[in-house]
């Protein structure tokens, strides 16, 4: 049986998909990941990951479908992670189709996402997917 796509649904299965998503957010503690997602959930934020045969989480990327004047009506892609030890077998490229597809299903015009200068193989990889680079995410602490 290959690895397969499923949605996140119960705090067990956020706290099974925690280690996965702390490779990408490692200041992260457990209980404000939970906390968090708390809020994030009933907002509309949806949790995926790549289970394999084993049962273990190898990838997790977490989705929301909004509307804003910029991009209309699109899926929002936020922490897109595979595991250290399982990079390059493929499982980024399934969470992407998956999502896409699901963007698709939902009538949105993209997928949009946010990803940091310095994640240069993050960035190569989106851009081999058809990513553009329309502008800058900013931020300013409050």
């Amino acid at each position: 049986m290959p690895a397969e796509v499923v949605e996140l649904r119960s705090e067990a299965e956020f706290k099974e998909a925690f280690p996965v998503i702390r490779e990408l957010h490692g200041e992260l503690d457990e209980r404000s990941y939970l906390q968090l997602l708390a809020e994030m959930v009933p907002a509309g934020y949806r949790l995926f990951a790549v289970r394999e045969p084993s049962g273990s989480i190898v990838a997790a990327t977490g989705v929301q479908v909004l509307t804003n004047l910029y991009y209309e009506r699109h899926l929002y892609l936020y922490d897109l992670v595979v595991t250290q030890q399982a990079r390059s077998e493929g499982h980024g490229g399934t969470l992407m189709d998956h999502v896409e597809d699901i963007a698709r299903g939902e009538g949105c015009v993209y997928v949009a996402l946010a990803c940091g200068r310095e994640r240069e193989g993050a960035l190569r990889f989106y851009e081999r997917r058809g990513f553009e680079r329309p502008g800058y995410s900013m931020r300013k602490a409050l």
